[in-house]
């Protein structure tokens, strides 16, 4: 599996801003995800509902603090 590539916090919301990506709070903890959350964001268990109808091709930012 190949490292993760890091995005500075400007670029991430100006991808997810436009539209270009998707960004995602990596906890499993709903609650946790709350309290840390960024605007723009989803849980990570919408993210994974969403999976099926995701484009191969799509960026997806995860975080966690």
């Amino acid at each position: 599996m190949a490292e993760p590539i890091r995005v500075l916090p400007e670029e991430a919301r100006r991808k997810v801003a436009s539209g270009s990506a998707l960004l995602v709070c990596a906890y499993e903890d709903d609650e946790k995800c709350k309290r840390l959350y960024l605007e723009g964001a989803m849980f990570l268990t919408e993210f994974r509902s969403k999976l099926p109808v995701l484009l191969k091709d799509q960026e997806i930012i995860f975080y966690c603090a």
